[in-house]
């Protein structure tokens, strides 16, 4: 017994277990990490890969794969450290490498998020219980799914090559600076604005980034926009499903913690994602007479879109009301406003990622600055912070939500568009017409699915319908596409 005792205590203090590590926060966020990644390998994947035209599945797969892939490399050569790392510019780190072995295994801390100009809590700085290691991955899965996301405007039409350009050079000169400025101690943090785990640092960024390139990459073929059907349902569902169970970590994981806050953080964000799925799907009943699967699952992500800027900063009922506010205003967005806009009809936002996450994440920024209540934000932040209906500096706090927006906002658009520019001198951003006429095949020359006899290609002159010389098939039906992609006026 004595001889057991004495393993425990040697094993208990080894080098592996030092004396600042908490068992419970590192096992949470390894796990919140992992859950993370999965929105993106395989859930975003799946997704992309069955939402658009059967011609697009492999490369729209392909391109959230490379994202993946690319970011993590980028991420521990130079970029964690410009967005986390001790400060260059007042929305900028220094950057550098997160691979030595002192670094990542050494505690945990944000360098620069001492609080200045706080007299009370001038020594609270940001040093979770758990390495640096941890840190870096789980904030990896962060910048990787921003990316992808930011994919879902440009498929069916950017050039491969192109894409594998930018996704390191937005990485570097956008991310980062929206990352630096919120979380890493930038200006924005240090001025007091909100955003608990990527409103605005990912999801505002995405669509507005994505939007930026649609317009500069150039429009799919007209076909294609007038008709882009799903290539198979339930795997979309699959990875919707994927996406949503994910976000517990996504939220959850964002108090570096397994504390009280990160459990009401998950509560928070499968409330608000129901209620949307069911307003927006309400919606669409009321206005096309059926539900769209299509269109539950928009509405599931601009729930957790939505709740994201504030999951662990308001109530449950507030989480509801959100819900309600994202499954209407960004279908309004998307089916009326859409229409009426010259700009967006102009754009050719394949998946409509500025409305399901711009449009969502702002929305939920500005909703945070009005809902956030006192007490919970002193769970986790070092200052006196409350939404406007709270009374105080609540009104303040709403003022400095939007001026955040307006920078993450110029800052996407500006950097976006100088990326793109750039990478144009060098490799034709969007795939020459007749390319996109076929798709995967001509892209990578690999494709989707093989159903035709023995796994051959697809050959229009002995497998059924035909409409042209090209592989764009498809068999007459009475029934239109449901709602997606349809706007109305009212």
């Amino acid at each position: 017994m004595a001889a057991e005792q004495i393993a425990y205590t040697v094993k208990e203090f080894a080098p592996a277990v030092p004396g600042w590590l908490n068992k419970g926060d590192n096992a949470w966020q390894m796990t919140a990490s992992t859950l993370v990644g999965i929105q993106s390998m395989p859930g975003l994947v799946i997704l992309y890969a069955s939402i658009v035209k059967k011609k697009w599945a492999v490369n729209s797969a392909f391109m959230a794969l490379y994202a993946f892939a690319a970011v993590l490399i980028c991420w521990v050569l130079l970029c964690y450290r410009m967005a986390f790392g001790d400060e260059l510019l007042p929305f900028w780190g220094k950057g550098a490498p997160a691979l030595g072995q002192k670094y990542l295994l050494g505690r945990a801390k944000v360098p620069e998020s001492k609080h200045r100009g706080y007299n009370d809590v001038d020594d609270i700085i940001t040093e979770p219980l758990y390495p640096m290691a941890t840190l870096v991955y789980f904030q990896f899965t962060f910048a990787a799914i921003t990316l992808i996301l930011l994919a879902g405007s440009v498929l069916g039409r950017m050039n491969i090559r192109a894409w594998m350009a930018f996704v390191p050079l937005w990485l570097i000169f956008s991310y980062t600076v929206g990352a630096f400025s919120l979380w890493g101690g930038g200006f924005l943090y240090h001025w007091g604005v909100i955003d608990y785990s990527g409103g605005y640092v990912i999801h505002l960024s995405s669509g507005i980034a994505g939007l930026t390139a649609a317009y500069w990459v150039g429009p799919r073929l007209k076909c294609d926009r007038e008709r882009f059907p799903p290539n198979n349902v339930l795997l979309m569902l699959a990875g919707a499903g994927l996406l949503w169970m994910g976000w517990s970590g996504f939220n959850g994981g964002a108090p570096y913690a397994a504390n009280i806050d990160s459990s009401i953080a998950v509560l928070n964000t499968n409330v608000c994602a129901a209620t949307s799925l069911l307003v927006w799907t309400s919606l669409d009943v009321v206005f096309f007479g059926k539900p769209s699967v299509v269109g539950a699952v928009q509405g599931m992500m601009t729930g957790l879109a939505c709740i994201t800027p504030g999951a662990g900063l308001v109530q449950s009922w507030a989480a509801i009301v959100m819900g309600m506010l994202s499954g209407s205003i960004p279908w309004v967005s998307m089916m009326v406003l859409h229409k009426k806009c010259s700009l967006l009809q102009k754009v050719d936002d394949a998946l409509g990622v500025f409305h399901t996450h711009a449009v969502a994440g702002l929305l939920g920024g500005l909703l945070t600055g009005l809902l956030a209540e006192p007490d919970q934000c002193k769970l986790i932040l070092p200052f006196d912070t409350r939404g406007a209906f709270y009374g105080g500096n609540g009104g303040v706090q709403f003022l400095k939500q939007i001026v955040a927006a307006l920078f993450v906002i110029t800052w996407n658009v500006v950097s976006t568009s100088i990326i793109l520019l750039f990478i144009r001198l060098f490799i034709p951003l969007r795939m020459p017409d007749n390319q996109l006429e076929i798709g995967d095949d001509a892209a990578h020359g690999e494709e989707a699915y093989a159903l035709w006899g023995d796994g051959e290609k697809y050959d229009p002159t002995q497998h059924g319908w035909h409409t042209s010389q090209f592989s764009e098939v498809a068999a007459p039906s009475p029934y239109v596409n449901g709602a997606r992609g349809v706007t109305i006026n009212l």
